[in-house]
C-alpha cells in the first residue's frame, strides 16, 4: 500500500510539473545572453570597448561598442533628467556563462570626458536572468519565455553607470550602480589626439538651453 501511495504521489507531482503553465523549460532559448548600452536623452555616449568575466572566471574581451540606445524627444522640457527608458537588444556574449563582472570604457561626448569601470554583477541579478528564460510571464502565460537573458548598462555624464536586467515579463530591473573613474589617457586611449566622437546638433542645443543634469542619474 505504501509503495502504491508513493507511486501515485510521484505521478501526480510529475503531472503537475509537466502542466505548469509558467514553465519555460521547453521554450526555445539561446545559450548566450545580450549586453547592451543606454544613454539618458540627449546625453550622447560612444562606447569604445567592453569585456566580461563570467562566473567561471573566463574573460571575454572586445565584446562590442559604438553608440548607445537613447532619445531626443524635443518636448521642450528637461527630458535628460533620470532614466526614461532602457534600450533593447545588444550584442550576444557568445561562449560566456552568466556575468560575474563587466568592463566598459566610453566617451561621455557631452562633457567631453572618457571613463572606464569594472562593475560587479550581484547574484540576485543572475537569478533574474536565469528566471527570465526558465519561466513565462504570469500576465501572459500563453507566450513563450524570453529567448535570451540580457544586461543593459546605462552610461551617464559624471561617469555614472546603472545596471539593469530584464525579468520574465521583460521588465527592466535595476540591480547595480557604479561610479566610473576617468580614463587618464583620454579618448581612444590617447590615440585620437584628444578628439572625441562628434556631438550631435540636437544634443548641443539641448545642453545650451538646459545644461547637463548632474546628480539626476
Amino acid at each position: 500500500m505504501r509503495v502504491l501511495i508513493a507511486l501515485l504521489s510521484t505521478l501526480l507531482l510529475s503531472g503537475c510539473l509537466t502542466t505548469d503553465p509558467l514553465s519555460g523549460k521547453n521554450d526555445p532559448k539561446s545559450p548566450w545572453w545580450d549586453l547592451g548600452f543606454t544613454e539618458p536623452n540627449y546625453m550622447e555616449v560612444w562606447v569604445e570597448d567592453s569585456a566580461v568575466e563570467d562566473i567561471n572566471g573566463k574573460l571575454f574581451r572586445r565584446i562590442g561598442g559604438g553608440t548607445a540606445a537613447g532619445g531626443q524627444p524635443e518636448d521642450n522640457r528637461e527630458s535628460a533628467r533620470g532614466w526614461t527608458g532602457v534600450g533593447v537588444g545588444g550584442k550576444s556574449v557568445i561562449g560566456a556563462d552568466l556575468p560575474k563582472r563587466i568592463f566598459v570604457r566610453w566617451q561621455s561626448v557631452v562633457e567631453p570626458q572618457a571613463y572606464q569601470v569594472w562593475i560587479d554583477i550581484p547574484e540576485d541579478a543572475r537569478q533574474i536572468m536565469r528566471r527570465a528564460t526558465d519561466r513565462r510571464c504570469s500576465k501572459t502565460p500563453e507566450q513563450t519565455a524570453s529567448y535570451m537573458a540580457s544586461v543593459n548598462l546605462g552610461l551617464a555624464p559624471g561617469g555614472i553607470v546603472q545596471v539593469w536586467v530584464r525579468d520574465e515579463c521583460r521588465h527592466p530591473i535595476k540591480v547595480a550602480r557604479a561610479q566610473a573613474e576617468i580614463e587618464p589617457l583620454g579618448p581612444h586611449l590617447g590615440k585620437s589626439n584628444g578628439h572625441y566622437y562628434p556631438l550631435p546638433e540636437n544634443s548641443k542645443r539641448y545642453i545650451e538651453k538646459y545644461g547637463i543634469p548632474y546628480g539626476s542619474w
